[in-house]
C-alpha cells in the first residue's frame, strides 16, 4: 500500500481545502467542488499506479467537462481568465478568483503545470489530436502568450471603465466566444506545427501565472542518473519539450512539464 501514498495525499489535499472553503464561506458548493476534483485527481493518480494505459485521459475528461459543462455553460460562471479579472475587479473572492488562486497561483508551488495535463478543458480536447509528441522543433515564440495575457485584462478593465450593462451577461458570452475561439485557434496550431500542445507553448494566458510557480514547484519527476543509459526517450516522448535527465530547476523548459508521466511510463530503465 505504501505506492498509493500521493493519491492519498492528494485527496487530502484537496478535502483540506474544500472543507476550508466551505467553513469560511459558508457555502456548501466550495466541499462538493473540491472534494469533486480531488477525488477525480486521486482516482487518476491511483489508475496511474496501476499502470492504466488512459488513466491520465480519465482525469481530463472528468475534471474539464465538469470545468466547461457544469461550472461554465449550467451555472454560467466564467472560468476563463476573463472571470478572473472580472471578479478581481468586483472585489469579490467567490468562483474563478478562488479557481485561480487554488489551481494556478499557489496550487503549482505544489504540483507545478499539474492543472494543465489533467484538468484543463481546452487541452482535454487538443489532446485527442493525432500529434502527441511534437514532430518540429519547438519554437521561440512563446511572447505571445503575454499579448493574450494582456489582452484579456484589457477586456475586462474596458467594460468597467466604460460602465457597461449587465456585465455578467457580458462576461457569460465571452466565456462561450472564448472557448470557441481558444479551440479553433488551438486545433488550427496544432495542426500547422504538428503539435497538440502548441497552444499551451505559445498562446495560453494562463500560463503566465502557472510557469513563475512550477518553477518551485514540490512535485517534480527527477532523474536517477545511476540508471539513465541517456537514451533520450524520454525527451522524445515528452509533449511539452522538456528535458528531464536534468533535475535542476533550470532544466531545458523545466517550467513546462505538465506531469503526464509520459517520460515514466517510457523510460526503459525506470529511471524516472
Amino acid at each position: 500500500m505504501k505506492k498509493y501514498w500521493l493519491p492519498a495525499v492528494m485527496l487530502v489535499i484537496f478535502e483540506t481545502v474544500a472543507v476550508t472553503l466551505w467553513l469560511t464561506k459558508d457555502n456548501l458548493f466550495y466541499l462538493f467542488n473540491f472534494s469533486y476534483i480531488g477525488l477525480s485527481i486521486s482516482f487518476g493518480v491511483f489508475l496511474f499506479i496501476r499502470k492504466h494505459k488512459h488513466a491520465r485521459r480519465i482525469v481530463q475528461l472528468l475534471v474539464g467537462l465538469y470545468m466547461l459543462i457544469y461550472l461554465g455553460l449550467i451555472c454560467s460562471e466564467n472560468m476563463q481568465i476573463e472571470g478572473f479579472w472580472y471578479y478581481l475587479f468586483t472585489g469579490v473572492f467567490e468562483a474563478a478568483t478562488i479557481h485561480y488562486a487554488v489551481a494556478k497561483i499557489f496550487g503549482p508551488l505544489l504540483f507545478g503545470r499539474g492543472w494543465c495535463g489533467y484538468a484543463c478543458w481546452t487541452a482535454m480536447v487538443l489532446d485527442f489530436l493525432p500529434y502527441k509528441v511534437p514532430e518540429k522543433p519547438r519554437k521561440k515564440i512563446g511572447w505571445i502568450r503575454y499579448i493574450t495575457f494582456a489582452a484579456s485584462l484589457i477586456f475586462v478593465a474596458a467594460l468597467f471603465l466604460s460602465k457597461a450593462g449587465n456585465i455578467e451577461r457580458i462576461m457569460f458570452l465571452a466565456f462561450i466566444a472564448g472557448n470557441i475561439i481558444y479551440y479553433a485557434v488551438g486545433i488550427i496550431l496544432a495542426y500547422a506545427f504538428k503539435d497538440n500542445r502548441a497552444f499551451c507553448k505559445y498562446i495560453c494566458p494562463v500560463t503566465v501565472f502557472l510557469k513563475p510557480m512550477s518553477y518551485f514547484s514540490l512535485l517534480r519527476v527527477k532523474c536517477d542518473n545511476d540508471k539513465c543509459i541517456s537514451c533520450g526517450k524520454c525527451k522524445t516522448v515528452c509533449p511539452m519539450n522538456v528535458d528531464m535527465t536534468d533535475n535542476s530547476r533550470k532544466r531545458a523548459n523545466g517550467t513546462e512539464c505538465i506531469l503526464c508521466m509520459e517520460c515514466v511510463r517510457n523510460c526503459p530503465r525506470g529511471a524516472l
